[in-house]
């Protein structure tokens, strides 16, 4: 069975882009008290205090991790299979001076160094070299999602150099609850889209289309059929279409449609929070309310979505991605808290070519060189049959990087429809 990929993706729209939703949320709960002096027995309404943003003056690292684990409605979604595997994984930059996030997806079948960690029975795991979800899966000792999570935040910290300082991890169904809590995400189809049964149960004509939750997560994990890119069964083009659904979700949640009821956005919040695995920061409520109203006044051009450059290889026979060369700037940009060509502040002129995230239809930069395709199915890349495992290895040798295939990028699976 596939992994599902992309629960995390509408997550972000809440926790990293729902900023004035949280906002309006929070003023509109707390500006319904009446206040009242009762030594002067008159009634007296005050002005709501600003939430307090308990990350002030310093940059976020929030790593959103999506995981397959088949419990209960997740096992309607995606069927049943044993353990736990991580699908997709996103590190969430969000500047000191909260002008700009930047948001870098990690290929899940990029080989990497995977450090030793903590095993719920108290053992240790040995580094040893796998694809990059194998971090979850051998942290979590096959249940714990707290051992879990924090296996691959040292992965992670270990191949960026980007300290993680918060984290969530969000299973398959909160994306439904957090798409139906808007009323659905509003997407523009340049052609019909097919999905292989066997990959994700899903039809939908060209145009206009209103995904519902269900529809949604179809949306997000279908990987081979026809139309959009469906043909190439790629991953990498997986995620660019992934990303066209972030931007449009964005589009969704900041519309003056969502922001002006109240019902609705306590609806998003509560969808999004209840459906999270989280630090104690980004599970606390207050934390969440402070973070979003230091950023209310983010551009959304400066909301960037970046893919790591990557290029097929194999390693001990098993074929996977490797990092070229970019990726390592990229990740030492975000560590040091600088923000990317695309990002316009305030005291600079917008450039010519504006980023794609602010257009309205696309999704966003693709850090470095284009992608190439994905190197196939499970059973090419080292997945155990039926369950989806990895099984990466430490020897064997690594190809030169080849010239990279260039993937359909968000812009162009979106552009020109529905004006």
């Amino acid at each position: 069975m596939l992994l599902l990929r992309g629960v995390t993706m509408s997550l972000i729209g809440v926790m990293a882009f729902g900023s004035a939703a949280a906002a309006t949320a929070y003023h509109n709960a707390i500006s319904q008290i009446d206040v009242q002096d009762l030594d002067g027995l008159v009634a007296e309404q005050v002005e709501p205090e600003d939430p307090s943003d308990p990350f002030s003056d310093q940059p976020v690292n929030l790593l959103l991790m999506g995981t397959d684990i088949r419990d209960g409605t997740n096992a309607d979604i995606g069927g049943t299979v044993s353990g736990m595997r991580s699908d997709t994984t996103m590190l969430v930059h969000i500047s000191a001076d909260r002008q700009w996030i930047e948001i870098v997806s990690l290929p899940r079948d990029a080989f990497v160094d995977i450090p030793s960690c903590q095993l719920p029975d108290g053992s240790q795991s040995a580094p040893h070299r796998d694809k990059f979800n194998a971090s979850f899966s051998v942290g979590s000792g096959g249940t714990d999602l707290m051992y879990a999570a924090a296996c691959t935040i040292n992965t992670v910290n270990a191949l960026t150099g980007v300290t993680v300082s918060n984290h969530a991890v969000v299973k398959m169904n909160g994306v439904i609850e957090v798409v139906d809590a808007i009323g659905g995400v509003r997407m523009c189809l340049p052609e019909a889209l097919h999905g292989n049964p066997a990959s994700a149960r899903i039809d939908l004509p060209a145009g206009e289309n209103i995904l519902d939750g269900n529809t949604a997560i179809q949306f997000l994990r279908v990987r081979k059929g026809t139309g959009m890119g469906l043909e190439m069964g790629s991953d990498l083009t997986r995620i660019a279409r992934q990303q066209a659904f972030i931007n449009a979700l964005l589009r969704q949640i900041l519309s003056a449609e969502t922001l002006a009821d109240p019902t609705k956005t306590f609806r998003l919040i509560n969808a999004a929070l209840g459906s999270l695995s989280a630090d104690p920061a980004i599970a606390n409520p207050a934390s969440v309310a402070g973070l979003a109203w230091s950023l209310r006044e983010i551009e959304q051009r400066n909301i960037i979505m970046t893919e790591v450059p990557v290029y097929d290889t194999t390693e001990g026979g098993v074929g996977g991605l490797g990092y070229l060369p970019e990726a390592s700037e990229i990740f030492a940009r975000l560590a040091a808290d600088t923000p990317s060509d695309s990002v316009v502040l305030p005291d600079e002129e917008p450039s010519a070519s504006p980023s794609a995230s602010g257009g309205e239809d696309a999704a966003g930069e693709t850090g470095g060189e284009d992608p190439p395709a994905d190197t196939g199915d499970p059973a090419d890349t080292g997945e155990t049959a039926g369950t989806g495992e990895e099984t990466g290895t430490d020897d064997g040798g690594t190809e030169e990087p080849a010239e990279p295939t260039p993937s359909p990028s968000p812009e162009v699976l979106l552009e020109g429809v529905c004006a």
